[in-house]
């Protein structure tokens, strides 16, 4: 497994030291004893998770540099795909905002395990989030469809940033439907990376470039969002 997992990295040009594996190692068990009193994944399996949480997190390398970028993560769940880029690039300064407060906890727990001390993890509705136009990356993965996630997302993102929305092989319905908000809300749609995690699945990064800036209506209460998308 580790092996695999290693040679996945380098094939998108990812060199994982001793430290880095280790890290995904407590990663790893911690998720799966954690899972036992709260819902954090469906994909138990050690191989499973290796590639189609950590590699899937990963693959974001592909859109640019994260040298020393900030980057908020809206809906990570268990971490990802935050913290798994967080391992590989320590300097990412990176901000997770949750409604729920055990999960942030579970979060805090992991980044002590993990040596990590400086993300902001913070326990709230991202609607109500206040750092508008800030963020150089704004993530989110498989959360709601795109049209909705754009509303979530897009207003955090500073102009020159990029939200990155990660979706299965089956986008072009939600793209097509999100493109007025898109526009609404400061973006433009940049690329769409297809990339195979294994044989016959295959999953997709739509980015969406920030032009300028969002006013600060947006994002409305999520009730509305979901009443009247964009």
């Amino acid at each position: 497994m580790a092996l695999t997992f290693l040679k996945n990295c380098e094939s998108i040009g990812i060199q994982l030291t001793n430290t880095m594996m280790n890290q995904f190692e407590t990663y790893y068990d911690y998720l799966i004893s954690q899972n036992e009193v709260m819902n954090l994944t469906a994909i138990t399996d050690k191989e499973e998770v290796f590639l189609k949480h950590f590699f899937d997190s990963l693959w974001l390398t592909k859109v640019g540099s994260f040298d020393n970028v900030t980057l908020l993560d809206v809906g990570s769940g268990a971490g990802f795909p935050s913290l798994p880029l967080k391992i590989i690039n320590p300097s990412i300064k990176v901000t997770i905002v949750d409604a729920l407060q055990k999960r942030i906890d579970f979060l805090k727990r992991l980044s002590d395990k993990l040596s990590i001390n400086d993300n902001k993890l913070i326990h709230g509705r991202i609607e109500e989030f206040i750092m508008k136009n800030y963020f150089n990356y704004v993530t989110a993965r498989a959360v709601a469809r795109l049209n909705i996630l754009t509303e979530l997302c897009l207003p955090f993102v500073k102009v020159g940033g990029k939200f990155i929305a990660m979706k299965s092989i089956n986008y072009e319905e939600e793209l097509e439907e999100a493109k007025h908000a898109i526009d609404k809300l400061g973006g433009v749609l940049e690329e769409v990376i297809e990339y195979p995690l294994e044989d016959g699945l295959n999953h997709v990064l739509i980015i969406i470039k920030k032009v300028r800036n969002t006013t600060d209506f947006y994002p409305r209460s999520f009730s509305l969002i979901k009443k009247k998308p964009l």
